[in-house]
């Protein structure tokens, strides 16, 4: 395997997260602008369909890719059912809140989804995601992902039901990519520096 690095495991992974959490929110909302309801949920479905495309050209046809595809196809659906923007933007935020659940959860089954998610970023061998280190750092990673998703689509359900389409675009975007890519990136320095460490001290013990 090769060897893990903050530098490294943040290239590897933040391209794909950049181009899953930013591209299909803004075509949506462009086209919705410009055209309406339709046309934005045909644009955000036509570039997740082309992201899914490229993961899967590019061999990453993987646990988030699949995820992310499956949650196009469940909001395109309701969005066209219901006619309601409201209820189209609404999908997204209580997802969210289900994966803040779902992280929560995971801690309490000791099967931590942090750790199962970081290893769409970086290959670590089956039988060391069974080691008690493992789950105890990921452990903590996925109490912290869990608590910012509720409270994030808690802000993010108040501002949508009562502030408009606009000001929630708006508030995704500030509470999503800036500071998920700063708890990425915690979490990066984390689980390196957790795992190293600990690691270093089973080691040295008789």
């Amino acid at each position: 395997m090769p060897e893990p690095s903050f530098r490294a495991i943040l290239r590897a992974g933040m391209p794909g997260f950049l181009r899953e959490g930013f591209l299909p929110l803004g075509a949506f909302y462009a086209a919705y602008s410009l055209s309406g309801l339709g046309a934005g949920i045909a644009a955000a479905a036509a570039v997740s369909i082309g992201i899914y495309a490229y993961e899967r050209h590019s061999g990453r046809d993987g646990l988030l890719v699949r995820l992310s595809l499956a949650f196009v196809a469940v909001q395109t659906a309701v969005g066209l059912l219901s006619h309601s923007t409201t209820a189209y933007l609404a999908a997204p935020v209580l997802a969210s809140a289900a994966w803040g659940c779902a992280f929560l959860g995971s801690v309490a089954l000791r099967r931590p989804l942090a750790g199962l998610l970081a290893c769409a970023w970086y290959p670590f061998p089956p039988e060391y995601r069974e080691t008690d280190l493992f789950k105890r750092v990921y452990g903590v990673e996925s109490i912290v992902w869990g608590l910012y998703f509720v409270a994030r689509s808690a802000l993010r359900l108040t501002i949508l039901l009562h502030a408009g389409v606009g000001s929630y675009v708006a508030v995704v975007f500030v509470t999503g990519t800036p500071m998920t890519i700063a708890l990425l990136a915690w979490s990066i320095w984390y689980a390196i520096r957790r795992l190293n460490r600990e690691s270093d001290d089973d080691v040295a013990l008789p």
